[in-house]
């Protein structure tokens, strides 16, 4: 079992992309989650997990009861170690500095040398308490209340080795994604080494960007001459040429998302940033022709989608032949909330997991 420390505000949200990563993701307290198994390379390409850690024991988010179930627990390791402690979003009152000192007594009764600076092993203690996020999709989204202290060893943690800003890129244009967004975008949508991801509508490139970082082959649509030419420019700078030294390979093409130059079932998943605006019209198309357009597209050539918009287009996809397997609502700023759709198509395996072909064992 290990113990997942979950970033960002949406602690949902953050859950279900971690299930991409890792098997039965099920909510436990603000910022921390519990799963039987772990990808851990996976991990390491979240974008909404910290870390995840091997468990050692789980109690109420007080010192003294996390320092007698550390007494209490088994612990097959050894060598120097380090405690790190944290109050997950100042959420329990617990001193940290008070744990970190406590815990390392402990281990250091049961035998161990404390070494802060280059431990063999690091115990981590994430203290908790609030309600869970609600959520009808994510195991433990109950909004139930909670009060937890999870002790791990830290198994994996996460690279965060997004694309750099989009204003520092060399094309950019206003209203470009966050690269910590696009990448869980892309992770939901099955982005991994050895799978291809298409952004049909891709603007500056910054959905399948982030996919051809994670290692997934990169296909990339856009109606637009100028997005076309400048996705490419921000794939040449942050992606490695495709053909060389086993680099994923990446494409970028003219073409309507409602039409899209790609084979039935070529691609693994898709991923797109619907225009928002509810006057919008792009190119020969009306905004609600053009989305449902591109969803049947994407049901044609793959078998899972996520949809990102500024509104719910639950109708359209199930017209389209998805399943909806997961809604999120996510606040970007006053003025924009952004509708975010996990899908499956009916002959698809159910995401609720690891996706095929994604191995969930210890490390």
């Amino acid at each position: 079992m290990y113990w997942l420390e979950l970033a960002g505000e949406t602690d949902a949200f953050a859950a279900r992309e971690a299930a991409t990563a890792a098997t039965g993701v099920d909510l436990l307290a603000p910022g921390i989650a519990r799963t039987g198994g772990i990808d851990a390379a996976h991990v390491r390409r979240l974008a909404y997990t910290r870390a995840a850690h091997e468990a050692v024991a789980r109690t109420d988010a007080d010192v003294d009861a996390a320092a007698a179930a550390l007494r209490a627990a088994s612990l097959d390791r050894s060598g120097s170690v380090a405690v790190r402690a944290r109050d997950v979003r100042a959420t329990s009152g617990v001193s940290t500095e008070t744990a970190e000192r406590e815990l390392g007594g402990v281990l250091v009764d049961r035998g161990f040398d404390v070494d802060l600076d280059d431990p063999d092993h690091v115990l981590r203690a994430l203290f908790a308490a609030g309600p869970r996020a609600e959520h009808d999709a994510v195991a433990g989204a109950d909004g139930g209340d909670a009060d937890c202290c999870a002790l791990g060893w830290v198994a994996a943690e996460a690279a965060r080795d997004f694309a750099p800003n989009p204003t520092d890129r060399p094309f950019f244009q206003p209203g470009s994604m966050a690269p910590a967004d696009a990448r869980a975008y892309a992770n939901l949508a099955g982005a991994a080494p050895g799978r291809t991801l298409l952004d049909p509508m891709c603007g500056t490139g910054g959905l399948p960007l982030e996919a051809g970082l994670v290692g997934a082959d990169a296909v990339a649509c856009d109606a637009q001459a100028k997005m076309v030419r400048g996705a490419r420019e921000n794939f040449r700078e942050y992606l490695a040429t495709p053909g060389t030294d086993d680099a994923p390979d990446w494409h970028v093409a003219r073409g309507d998302a409602t039409a899209l130059p790609v084979a039935d079932d070529a691609v693994d998943g898709v991923a797109f940033d619907a225009p928002y605006g509810r006057q919008s019209k792009i190119a020969r198309h009306e905004l609600a022709d053009l989305v449902a357009g591109a969803l049947a597209e994407a049901a044609r050539v793959a078998p899972r989608a996520v949809l990102v918009a500024d509104r719910d287009w639950r109708a359209p996809a199930r017209e389209a032949g998805w399943t909806v397997d997961a809604a999120f609502e996510r606040r970007v700023h006053r003025s924009l909330t952004r509708h975010v759709l996990v899908l499956r198509r009916g002959d698809a395996a159910g995401s609720g997991g690891v996706p095929t072909g994604i191995s969930a064992e210890r490390e």
